[in-house]
């Protein structure tokens, strides 16, 4: 369900770490990368996770996805016990932020902050009913939350709230929900195949309303598993700058990097975003000093308060995991790329 997504994420991550590496690396010692595929099963995530932290030379966990994943690493003590930082996890889920945890670095906003954005946005356009089509597990909730939470805010209540289970793409009664509902526009917290699913099939049965999604999307295989035609204007929430206009130094060192380490590649907002956490998390390890612990690791990204990453800063403090509230959006146009 997101291999392409983890593809991305792990190119993102790569192209730094072997620019450090091939500068010498970080106080001399050269970073490893080690990629574990978890097929985004939550008891793998556990097994997997537990594996890693029981080996003495992992410093740091970096780039997991799914909120129910990261949640069960937290609820069963996994990160408590094993007191390594988690930096730049693929997830916006609140359960994550509060209550406060110290061992998540978050480098993008959460579910709640795209979802007062999306709200906020259609509201100012007119739009007042407002519907939800969501993952059935902690992550679909969480997102869904936190529509309820925008809209309760401006004294509106949800048109209509849809679910489909979690590692399926069968969507059908979502679809039949929503399409005799009276929403004006539906915000969707899905990943990229039932999301591809929702908009071919709401649009090939009528479906006229608005279709929105927070930024756990990859635009391009929405386009191609739905078609143009069904995913043409649909909007999406963005956690990172908008990475195709080099007009932030930190784009363009991306953009560098991803042509000499990765050629081939296309520029993207999933790998753009893990790039983003591979520059928080080799900062941590510099300012951890030469013989980098867990703990000391935790302490140094703990310390970086407004850490400028070239045009976009991080914010952290010993109180403070949320690195960055940017929340803006997209839209896929009339030849699928994506529109600012």
């Amino acid at each position: 369900m997101l291999a392409s997504t983890g593809r991305q994420m792990v190119v993102g991550g790569r192209i730094y770490f072997d620019w450090i590496n091939d500068r010498g690396g970080v106080h001399g010692a050269k970073l490893r990368q080690v990629v574990m595929d978890d097929g985004y099963e939550v008891e793998k995530s556990v097994q997997q996770t537990r594996s890693l932290l029981a080996q003495p030379d992992v410093v740091a966990l970096f780039g997991f996805a799914g909120t129910a994943n990261v949640a069960r690493l937290l609820s069963e003590g996994v990160l408590a016990q094993g007191g390594a930082a988690l930096v730049a996890p693929y997830t916006g889920g609140e359960p994550l932020r509060s209550p406060f945890n110290p061992w998540i670095f978050h480098v993008r906003a959460g579910y709640a902050d795209e979802a007062e954005h999306l709200v906020q946005h259609l509201v100012t356009l007119g739009v007042k009913r407002i519907g939800v089509m969501h993952q059935d597990d902690a992550f679909g909730h969480a997102g869904r939350m936190g529509v309820e939470a925008a809209l309760t805010k401006r004294n509106l209540e949800l048109a209509v709230s849809a679910s489909y289970a979690r590692n399926t793409d069968e969507v059908s009664a979502a679809v039949n929900a929503i399409r005799h509902s009276d929403a004006q526009a539906v915000v969707m917290i899905s990943i990229n195949r039932p999301t591809a699913a929702f908009i071919k099939r709401y649009r090939e049965a009528g479906g006229r309303a608005q279709l929105y999604n927070i930024s756990v999307v990859d635009p391009n295989e929405l386009v191609a598993l739905a078609g143009l035609k069904n995913a043409q204007g649909l909007g999406i929430s963005q956690v990172v700058p908008y990475p195709y206009t080099a007009n932030l130094s930190v784009i363009r060192e991306y953009h560098e990097l991803l042509k000499k380490y990765a050629p081939g590649e296309a520029v993207n907002y999933t790998s753009f975003e893990q790039f983003l956490g591979a520059k928080v998390l080799v900062e941590g390890l510099r300012r951890a000093g030469p013989r980098p612990t867990r703990s000391r690791v935790v302490a140094a990204l703990e310390s970086m308060q407004a850490y400028d990453l070239g045009g976009i800063e991080i914010h952290y403090a010993q109180d403070q995991r949320v690195g960055s509230r940017y929340v803006e959006v997209t839209l896929i146009g009339s030849s699928g790329k994506l529109l600012k």
